[in-house]
Order: structure tokens, then sequence, then C-alpha cells
């Protein structure tokens, strides 16, 4: 752990948040990166929001901001931090939500595997050790049908297939500029990064319910979601039919 941590003195380090009307608790949240993820640089996408997201970034000069024109989705604003972080240079990106149910005292950790070479993408789960918020009940049924699914097609056990709390090297953002599921891209994500052969792996997180904001996953879409993910993950991913999500490709870069 201490020899990770020196590592990142002289790696460029990247946190990423993506940000729909967060007006409440934007604020807090790069204040807690701040503090706890000490020499990374902070990009905040704003995803289009109507409240005084916006404004709050733009009279903030310690962090970096970029403001779509209207909203893209979660898909779409971590695809442009993402081309943020290569085009700059930085080695290392770790993903916190703007909601404040991610906790920054926990990211440094999600970096250890990635810096040790053990991985390519880490993912904090809020399952592994089933503490803090757990999402509601029919969402935890949901992910855990995706887990089931994951075993099935990956022969990977990941439990926790939709947390956005994630980490990522250099590599893995390579391609994942250039092929990026927009709708609901963390299940998906982590299919095309394990049929790519980037190494996957989880580390225990503790969650906090959202203090502010508004889900990009309402409960009245929630089986909208999952039959969505479901129908996209058997299409493109069973039968060998994997190598790209063919309303998903970029240009390269």
């Amino acid at each position: 752990m201490d020899q990770a941590f020196e590592y990142k003195r002289i790696m460029k380090i990247m946190v990423l948040v993506a940000a729909y009307n967060e007006e409440k608790t934007i604020v807090n949240v790069i204040e807690e990166i701040k503090t706890h993820v000490q020499n990374a640089d902070i990009c905040v996408v704003n995803d289009g929001s109507t409240d005084k997201t916006a404004d709050i970034l733009s009279s903030r000069q310690d962090i970096r901001s970029l403001h779509l024109p209207f909203n893209m989705g979660i898909g779409g604003a971590v695809w442009t931090g993402f081309n943020f972080m290569y085009r700059e240079g930085y080695d290392y990106l770790i993903r916190i939500d703007g909601d404040g149910q991610h906790d920054p005292k926990q990211a440094m950790s999600l970096l250890v595997p990635l810096i040790g070479g053990d991985a390519d993408i880490v993912i904090g789960s809020r399952f592994l050790k089933k503490q803090g918020y757990l999402s509601t009940f029919s969402r935890r049924g949901g992910i855990k049908l995706l887990d089931i699914l994951s075993r099935f097609i990956l022969k990977q056990k990941i439990v926790d297939n939709t947390s956005g709390f994630r980490a990522y090297n250099r590599a893995v953002i390579s391609k994942f500029i250039k092929e990026y599921p927009f709708d609901y891209p963390e299940p998906i994500e982590t299919y095309i990064a394990a049929k790519k052969g980037f190494r996957i792996k989880e580390i225990p997180a503790v969650m906090r319910k959202r203090k502010g904001g508004i889900s990009s996953i309402r409960i009245v879409h929630s089986y909208y979601y999952l039959v969505k993910v479901l129908l996209t993950i058997m299409v493109n991913f069973i039968g060998g039919k994997n190598e790209s999500l063919s309303n998903h490709r970029y240009p390269d870069h």
C-alpha cells in the first residue's frame, strides 16, 4: 500500500465527476476529493444541468470543468471525461459520482491494484462486505441477475456490475474512447473490457445514500433498464458477437 502511494507522486491521476443538477452536493464532493485524493486533478463534466451546477463549476479555478450543451446521459458525460483524460496524458482515472454516494476516502484504494499491475479496471463493490447503503431491493435483484449472467458469459464473478465507483488505467481508456455505451454504461463497459482481455478486479467499498440530485436510473425505469441491459449483453456478447457495439463506436482519435 505505501509503495503504491509513493508511485502516485510521479503518476498523473485524474478524478472524473459526472454531474447533472448537483448544485446541492457538488461543492462538498469537490472538497472531499481535494482532501482525500491529493496530487490528483479534478475534472467535472456538467451534463447539461438546468440548475446552478454550471455556475458553481465556472466559479472555481481549482478544477477543470467541461460543459455539455445538453443532457447526454451518464454514458456521454463519462465518455467526454475519458477523452479529456486521454488527450491530457493522464495515467489513471478515478470515477466519483457528483451526488455524494461515493466516499472519496476510499478512492486511493481503487488505484492500488492498477499501480501494482494487477488490474486494468477496479470496481468499488457494495456487496463484497455488504456495509453501508446497498441500494433498493428491486435494484439489488437486478444487480444479482447481472452477476449471474457475467459468471455465465465472462466466466468471472462480478457482484456489483452497476457500481460507478471505478478506477481505470490508460490502456483501457484508450479502448473506451473508441467504443463506449452511452446508455447505462457500467454493466456494458464491464463486458466490453472483459471480452477485450482487460483484467477487472473488485474491492470492497462502502456507499452512502444520495445527498441530492436526480438518479440516472429512476425507480419507474428500473425494470426497463434491466431488460435493456440484458438484451444488449445477450445480443452483443453471446455466441461470440462481441467485437463491437455498432451504435457505440467512434472515429479514431
